[in-house]
């Protein structure tokens, strides 16, 4: 009987230990992986971002009740303001979002949802570290492992113990930095500018500008694809549309037509101020000195049925800028009856050093301008998040919107109205037509790199994508210029922060208990082993004596 137990005991045993030799991960026990750092700069005295880089600690479900001192792991649909700011108050290690390869795949009202939360975060700075990584196996693995294990605070005590002895895994987040985070203000802001020239030597101008970077809570993650990468495709479009028009004696109009693409749009639209003053200030001759009709600013124009002219004051009856709107009202009405045409008007508060939208820079110089956009509030979470890609964009829509605004240019500049035209009359068709391939290709150009402002003059890719720019409005336009404005570093207008996409190591060590559990399991086993050697002789009386009852 006594051999029996003990045999039991030993199998039993060799199995406990086969068991925990068979739980090992699947993944690998040391990965290393690149990991985007929430973007961090300073703007008008106010601090933005992340000032944290390093991050020494265990993998954590945001569902835990303690977060001290962890590494919070999310995915999209975690991330929410209140999970933020709860790691905050408790002091968390730092935060680890993992962002799905496919966006399109998330829901919309997750999408939603995450835009704002991001924004929310990026409003103030913070100590916690915040990084970003694309999904993979491993780290999908691990979130798993870390949510089943957060899942598990709702069983017994004896089932956590156990299960933390047994079979609990812990994922250890490591990112080093060996230098110091360095500021930098050299950032050079390229803006692009083109003209079709009118018929006659004072022609008045209308000027027709994007900002081109990207915003969102990773720089190396931002892609801007209806922000603003509609825009500048729009631009690029009628651009080629009217210098088909300017290219004939017959049909150009009494008026030029200046193109720009500014950079640092995200950033208080520094390009754009930059470029204004160079020309006013400094240009002996620009076009901006002379007779300037208006500026009309595009800014996500990739969606919804609403398009909202935003003025810094309305325009007066008779005026040019007026004029021109009524013409994109008829345009709306009498082509696109369903979509929903808006006048904003919001001030400028000369007290705030900041501005809400690009045509504000022009306004403060009194230049007559708006900026048309789908968006009404300028505050809006689309205007710079992460997930801001190609999903997000309906083709059709932007389409229709730069339509609308070739269509009120053409009446506008031919007095087309004044001519008794009918009111559905449409310019842009066959030859003149947008070309849908074509705006496609270029959002897809657009959208291939991350198009932040504090990337564009440090990475070879994000520069060419500049360049490409250039040579577009080269092939369209006359007198391009490329400007390149830099900062004064003893007065900078804004200051990036680098260590921006550090490696990150992430590694699987079993808890102090299952050390423990393993110690105790090898001793019980050596404790039997050692038994038997010692009782030899009593053990094999006992099993011939059992042998001899079996046979009788």
């Amino acid at each position: 009987m006594l051999l029996r137990d003990l045999s039991v005991a030993s199998v039993v045993l060799l199995l406990c230990v086969q068991c925990l030799h068979g739980s090992a991960l699947p993944a690998v026990s040391f990965y290393e992986f690149t990991a985007y750092r929430m973007q961090q700069y300073n703007l008008a005295q106010h601090k933005h971002g992340c000032r944290g880089a390093i991050v020494v600690a265990e993998a954590r479900s945001a569902e835990e009740p303690v977060l001290t001192r962890r590494c919070v792991i999310m995915k999209v649909l975690d991330f929410t303001t209140d999970k933020y700011l709860e790691a905050q108050r408790q002091n968390a290690a730092a935060i680890l979002i993992l962002l799905p390869k496919n966006i399109s795949s998330i829901p919309h009202d997750t999408v939603q949802s995450f835009m704002v939360s991001e924004s929310k975060a990026l409003l103030k700075e913070t100590l916690m570290p915040v990084y970003v990584a694309p999904e993979d196996e491993q780290l999908l693995y691990m979130y798993d492992e870390v949510k089943q294990a957060a899942a598990t605070r709702t069983s017994s005590i004896f089932v956590r113990v156990l299960r933390s002895m047994v079979t609990a895994t812990a994922f250890q987040i490591l990112v080093s930095n060996s230098v110091p985070i360095k500021g930098f203000t050299d950032n050079a802001i390229a803006t692009l500018e083109g003209v079709l020239p009118g018929a006659g030597e004072d022609a008045p101008t209308i000027v027709i500008t994007a900002h081109y970077d990207s915003y969102g809570l990773a720089p190396w993650l931002a892609y801007g694809a209806d922000s603003n990468g509609s825009g500048v495709t729009i631009l690029l479009e009628l651009a080629r549309l009217f210098q088909k028009l300017f290219s004939s004696p017959s049909t150009i109009p009494p008026y030029n037509l200046m193109f720009s693409l500014t950079g640092g749009g995200k950033y208080n639209f520094l390009g754009t101020k930059r470029w204004i003053e160079e020309n006013l200030d400094h240009a002996e001759t620009s076009l901006l000195h002379d007779n300037v009709e208006f500026v009309l600013c595009l800014d996500t124009l990739a969606n919804s049925d609403e398009l909202y002219m935003h003025v810094s004051r309305p325009p007066k009856p008779d005026t040019p800028m007026h004029s021109f709107m009524q013409q994109l009202e008829e345009v709306v009405s009498s082509r696109f009856p369903h979509v929903k045409v808006g006048l904003v008007h919001k001030k400028i508060n000369l007290v705030d050093s900041t501005v809400a939208w690009e045509h504000e820079r022009y306004s403060l110089r009194k230049i007559p301008s708006f900026t048309l956009s789908h968006l009404e509030d300028p505050k809006s979470e689309l205007r710079g998040s992460m997930l801001d890609t190609m999903s997000q964009v309906d083709f059709r829509k932007m389409k229709r919107n730069g339509i609308i605004v070739a269509e009120a240019l053409a009446r506008y500049m031919y007095n087309l109205s004044g001519k008794g035209s009918p009111k559905d009359l449409q310019v842009f068709k066959g030859q003149l037509d947008f070309h849908d391939g074509r705006m496609s290709s270029l959002m897809s150009f657009l959208t291939s790199v991350p198009r932040a402002t504090q990337l564009l003059d440090k990475e070879p890719s994000h520069m060419l994508l500049v360049n490409s720019l250039e040579h577009e409005f080269k092939r369209y336009l006359q007198q391009v210029h490329r400007h390149a404005f830099r900062q004064d570093r003893r007065d900078p207008d804004i200051t990036f922060f680098d260590h921006m996409n550090p490696p990150v190591v992430m590694y699987r060590v079993k808890p102090a208990a299952f050390d423990l559990f393993l110690g105790g399991c090898i001793a019980a086993y050596l404790g039997i082993v050692y038994y038997t050697i010692q009782n030899c002789g009593y053990l094999y009386t006992k099993l011939k004596e059992a042998m001899k009852s079996k046979h009788e």
